[in-house]
């Protein structure tokens, strides 16, 4: 069976370039889960309202490759939010720029805690509607 991407909008998409890449054209697996990093924080933002700063990554995978001229989408969605605390679910899929089939490359769960201007931790707020 074929895994298709999550029928969501992706949270980032963006194009892997030469200067994210090692000397045989594969991204870098931190440039990688830097941009996973990046949707996660929107997600974690926008939920508390302010400020979140990431406290983990966990599970990270690799399946395949991304190289250079890939379109990568980042899948990011709000899993669990406890008091100061949300985690992240995260995919990233690449898509070659010739084709229309994407495949998925990585997930990871990404922990957030919402911090004040203190940036000491704060509760999250409740969902509002």
């Amino acid at each position: 069976m074929t895994e298709l991407p999550p029928e969501m909008a992706p949270t980032i998409r963006v194009t892997a370039m030469p200067a994210d890449a090692n000397p045989y054209g594969d991204i870098f697996g931190g440039w990688l889960m830097g941009q996973m990093d990046l949707a996660a924080g929107s997600v974690a933002s926008r939920r508390s309202g302010g400020r979140a700063v990431t406290i983990a990554a966990d599970a990270m995978k690799f399946h395949m490759p991304v190289v250079v001229g890939d379109e990568v989408s980042v899948y990011a969605h709000l899993a669990v939010v406890g008091r100061t605390s949300m985690t992240i679910e995260v995919e990233a899929w690449r898509r070659a720029r010739h084709s229309n089939d994407s495949c998925k490359v990585t997930q990871a769960r990404f922990i957030f805690v919402a911090v004040g201007d203190d940036r000491k931790p704060r509760p999250v707020p409740p969902e509002t509607n």
